[in-house]
């Protein structure tokens, strides 16, 4: 996952596992942005976090991208 997970940690008082993680990625693939219920739905594939928890995580996720995107960190290897 892109998102940094100290930052993500730190920032929505809460950790996540490497477990957690994985299984948010898969729900947001199952559950996009016209689903019903979408947050509830990814809460609780995810298991053990709440909904806005999960919708916290996927904002640090998007402002991570964002961040990536616009260069403002560098890629952790050579783009050549």
């Amino acid at each position: 996952m892109a998102s940094n997970s100290l930052t993500s940690s730190r920032t929505s008082g809460s950790s996540w596992t490497a477990k957690q993680n994985k299984l948010f990625e898969k729900a947001l693939a199952k559950y996009d942005k016209d689903t019903p219920d979408r947050w509830h739905n990814i809460a609780k594939a995810v298991g053990g976090k709440s909904v806005e928890e999960v919708k916290l995580h996927y904002e640090i996720l998007v402002r991570d991208l964002k961040d990536i995107e616009s260069g403002r960190y560098p890629y952790p290897y050579p783009t050549n």
